[in-house]
């Protein structure tokens, strides 16, 4: 995919309405996801002879691409588009494989050989990059595809769900610009992808903190995790630490990118940056609380790791705000 696919330009106009509703729903998660949902109302009022038929608009952003569905209010598949999303790979990065081994199956016959024990695999990866400004376009050229606007004369918008199955993490300036996080200082490539494995050496210091919090993240970070992720840069690419305003998880940044609200979602903060969504949920019912270390964030944590500047303006770097959900 070329680069010049598209302008890198963050001034698209947004795909919503003037009116809308911010809400995140908890039934759309899974262990890599997020669900953003915006309500939407008539920008324009129906015809008396022909009413308007509402239909569902729901858009699934994968690594690869991001794809535009419609649907009617039973849930019927009406039409569909997709757009390809571009993904760097540069620089490496070594991980180790799987301990030695000494037996394994011939592939000549059923019986078992016993081999000479093997050494650790050592593989080279690249660090994987995407641009939050070409997804964002990505997401505008599924909607906007011929067959999917034929679909929408005479029709109101209700709904647009927003669904990611990611851990990639966004990095932005105070003017919502992107922010660097790649060896080659192309700004375009302001996200770390969830599959990059930088981090592993990061997410090994981590885990060898005695910090409480891990108890509730099963015991220790993976390197796809944000918190190694971004002590990686701090140590790498300091100029973009100092230049980064926000950290933001990929369905956080398109929810903000859509809406202007930065309020972060429970669900990622909790699964992927260790906020303590527990804790949270205690104070949930004081309405003027502004301790934000009662509300999840464990500054002992983030200043034990090196990233205690992160706690700086109650934590507004990484999500100050929160939504909560009732199951």
């Amino acid at each position: 995919m070329s680069d010049a696919r598209r302008a890198w330009s963050d001034n698209t106009p947004r795909l919503t309405p003037h009116h809308y509703r911010h809400r995140l729903g908890a039934s759309a998660f899974s262990d890599r996801g997020a669900s953003a949902s915006l309500e939407m109302a008539a920008t324009s009022a129906p015809e008396p002879a022909a009413p308007l038929r509402s239909v569902l608009l729901g858009v699934d952003v994968g690594t690869g691409s991001a794809r535009a569905g419609l649907f009617d209010e039973d849930g019927k598949l009406l039409g569909s588009a997709s757009s390809p999303i571009q993904i760097w790979k540069d620089g490496d990065c070594i991980e180790y494989g799987p301990g030695t081994y000494s037996g394994e199956t011939s592939p000549r016959s059923n019986s078992k050989e016993i081999h000479q024990p093997k050494p650790r695999i050592e593989y080279v990866l690249p660090h994987p990059h995407q641009s939050s400004t070409d997804i964002w376009h990505a997401i505008c050229a599924a909607v906007k595809q011929h067959a999917l606007l034929q679909m929408l004369q005479g029709k109101r918008w209700r709904v647009w769900d927003l669904q990611l199955l990611v851990l990639s993490v966004v990095a932005v300036d105070a003017d919502g610009s992107p922010v660097t996080v790649s060896l080659s200082g192309d700004t375009r490539r302001n996200i770390i992808v969830w599959m990059d494995h930088r981090a592993v050496k990061q997410a090994e210091k981590i885990n060898s903190s005695s910090s409480p919090v891990l108890q509730y993240c099963g015991g220790s970070l993976s390197p796809e995790m944000q918190p190694p992720k971004l002590l990686w840069v701090k140590e790498n690419l300091q100029e973009s630490w100092t230049m980064a305003f926000r950290w933001m998880d990929l369905s956080d940044w398109l929810a903000y990118r859509a809406t202007g609200d930065d309020t972060r979602s429970l669900c990622t903060t909790v699964c992927k940056w260790t906020y303590l969504g527990h804790a949270h949920m205690e104070q949930i019912n004081e309405k003027d609380s502004r301790n934000m270390e009662a509300c999840g964030w464990d500054d002992d944590f983030w200043e034990e790791i090196g990233l205690g500047d992160l706690i700086d303006g109650h934590h507004a770097k990484i999500g100050m705000l929160r939504i909560s959900f009732r199951f």
